[in-house]
């Protein structure tokens, strides 16, 4: 787990002041990589690559960027086949180290660009290859490690984080159309991000510059081909041994590893079987909690799996003071606002996790790959009532019915906000548009922001795309909504798993997202993965004999919950009211003049997201644009006054 950056002159001319400017872009990023500060220089010099190093495997010889003759790799992320790879490898390569890094660089040699269909892991590298004159950049297949890039004056750069490409932009300016996706998503689609003129390479994408010409491609889908000819306990027994397996795989570290543990059934899952196979003497678990009421704290839950298994539970009781210490933090260091709140208490309880240790496992993924949102059992809902209106109830293998379903709508009775207003408008419209409205947030934001300046522009149109995809088969409702959430909202929701925990020099690892348990879930029919329409029902029933009881049968599980609305009527109003004060925040040109955060204050309803959608957006404002001048200051020292570690 590190931090990577990158300079190339596609042109082949000597690029000025690159060792300085590698040197700034690593000091940008140094909170990724506090154990090690290196940087490696074309003997040409048109190109060079930074690199903040935390060291997992191969603690001595594990050092980079690294060379190989030809070739030099600077590389974020962990494969944890290399140690398969390598066996694999070993006639055909010449190893000098211990480390996943070089094996990358061997597979490269064997099989060129192909080499990522053989890596299992999260990452993101770049390579030079000097016979081609070539540099070759991939991303993980769910997008888990980052990977930033623009291209000014013929200049291609490239990082970890988008702020350390800032201070080579002529401007900083806003993308509108990714502004008016973050207003209806809280998210980018597709491989825009907020910052003009930066790009996003996506998950599953390799990049190639070459000749001047810089080329994308796609080199893996999950593909939703269903399996209708196998039982239900085949499913189970599937499951169970690939997540284990993943596991496994997962735990490969040279420094000791621990866990998040939330109270929800994914952080539970992974933990335990975390637990199961790395049998560490003290393995150390982390909670966060905030002390307003059982809404608010679910450190009971977490406390039933920690007792159970003998875990070494710490925890952190988050207050208002902490948000208001840290909420300017948490939007520097995800460099875009953030798809829900969740972000804050985040950042704290992997602060507690980074005092401890190098390395945690979390749950991230469960809910787009098993189906644990609420929304898709409301989706459901509305779409069973039609079908018993129309007498197409019982047509079709795809379909849950209302009478099954019934007894699972418990787990909606904290939605009722939702229902409303879902429910205000297009009652029994076409599948693509009542998702769409379901996720879309434009409505709750009809007063304050100005849509005008965001035309003409169609999130709409570009949610489609991902919602009809070729890969998913057109009936299956289910499907088709977890496969947005898994294209969209998870490298959403990986972007703040990245971002807070390295925020502390912290490794995230995600082993749900494992590529061949991903691969095999995609093939299981919805009426088994949402059985009678329990979230999660796959997930639930093949380890309800590992966890406890009380957590697989929660019906109240909501994410993160924070008392955002409880504080920000109390504790941190006057701090929220400060924000949007200066004549620069009340001048945004996305905002309505008339707009009035006092009155938003006032009317803001517990499950609404609209106030903080608008500050963590001027947070983020006043973070990089108002600050713009920092961002210009090109040395090693400037960096390290305006960017400190």
């Amino acid at each position: 787990m590190c931090g990577i950056a990158g300079i190339f002159n596609t042109t082949l001319n000597i690029y000025p002041d690159l060792e300085a400017h590698l040197q700034a872009m690593n000091q940008i990023q140094a909170h990724r990589g506090p154990d090690a500060d290196k940087t490696w220089i074309h003997p040409d010099g048109f190109t060079g690559f930074g690199h903040r190093r935390l060291a997992i495997i191969d603690l001595k010889t594990g050092a980079q960027p690294l060379a190989d003759g030809q070739n030099v790799i600077c590389y974020n992320g962990e494969i944890y086949n290399y140690i398969e790879l390598k066996e694999q490898l070993e006639g055909f390569y010449n190893f000098k180290t211990q480390s996943d890094t070089e094996v990358i660089l061997a597979a490269y040699k064997k099989w060129g660009t192909d080499c990522v269909n053989h890596l299992r892991g999260m990452f993101a590298f770049a390579i030079w290859d000097e016979s081609k004159k070539q540099l070759f950049c991939a991303r993980d297949r769910f997008g888990i490690k980052p990977f930033y890039y623009t291209i000014v004056d013929n200049i291609f750069y490239f990082a970890s984080e988008a702020k350390a490409l800032l201070p080579f932009l002529s401007a900083i300016e806003t993308d509108l159309n990714g502004l008016k996706d973050y207003f209806v998503f809280q998210l980018c689609l597709g491989d825009k991000t907020l910052f003009m003129n930066i790009k996003q390479l996506l998950p599953a994408h390799i990049l190639t510059v070459r000749n001047g010409q810089l080329t994308t491609k796609k080199y893996w889908e999950v593909n939703y081909t269903l399996d209708w000819e196998r039982t239900e306990h085949y499913f189970h027994r599937r499951v169970r041994e690939l997540l284990e397996d993943s596991i496994r795989f997962h735990l490969r570290s040279d420094v000791p590893i621990g866990a998040y543990l939330s109270g929800g059934i994914d952080s539970s899952l992974v933990a335990t079987l975390a637990n199961k196979y790395r049998r560490q003497n003290d393995f150390k678990v982390f909670h966060g909690k905030f002390s307003l009421g059982k809404e608010y704290d679910e450190s009971e839950y977490a406390k039933e799996v920690a007792q159970k298994q003998k875990f070494n539970l710490l925890e952190i009781d988050i207050k208002s003071n902490d948000f208001i210490d840290n909420v300017t933090k948490v939007i520097y260091h995800l460099d875009y606002p953030a798809a829900g709140p969740g972000s804050f208490p985040q950042y704290m309880v992997s602060q507690l996790a980074g005092k401890n240790l190098k390395v945690v496992l979390g749950g991230q993924g469960g809910d787009e790959v098993f189906g644990g949102y609420a929304r898709y059992l409301l989706a459901y809902f509305e779409q069973c009532i039609k079908g018993a209106i129309d007498g197409t109830l019982h047509s079709g293998k795809f379909i849950v019915t209302y009478e099954s379903i019934i007894p699972n709508l418990r787990t909606l009775q904290e939605y009722k906000p939702l229902m409303k207003e879902f429910w205000s408008d297009g009652l029994f419209e076409d599948r693509d548009r009542r998702y769409f409205r379901l996720i879309s947030r434009a409505n709750t934001l009809k007063e304050e922001v100005n849509w005008k300046v965001l035309e003409p522009y169609s999130a709409f149109e570009t949610f489609k795309k991902v919602f009809w995809s070729e890969n998913v088969e057109k009936e299956s409702y289910f499907d088709s909504m977890t496969h947005f959430d898994f294209k969209t909202l998870l490298p959403a929701l990986l972007q703040v798993e990245d971002r807070m925990s390295m925020a502390h020099g912290l490794e995230s690892r995600v082993p749900i997202l494992d590529h061949p348990l991903i691969e095999f879930v995609a093939t299981v029919p919805s009426n088994i993965k949402f059985q009678n329409g329990e979230l999660k029902h796959l997930l639930k029933t093949t380890f309800s004999d590992i966890l406890p009881p009380k957590i697989v049968n929660r019906k109240d599980k909501m994410g993160f919950p924070v008392p955002f609305d409880e504080w920000m009527r109390g504790d941190i109003r006057e701090f929220i009211s400060d924000i949007f004060s200066s004549k620069k925040a009340r001048q945004r040109e996305y905002l309505n003049p008339e707009f009035d955060i006092s009155s938003l204050i006032s009317k803001e309803d517990r499950f609404s997201r609209k106030l903080w959608g608008l500050l963590c957006l001027e947070l983020w404002q006043q973070e990089f644009h108002d600050k713009a001048n920092y961002y210009q200051k090109m040395t090693k020292e400037t960096c390290k006054q305006a960017f400190p570690p």
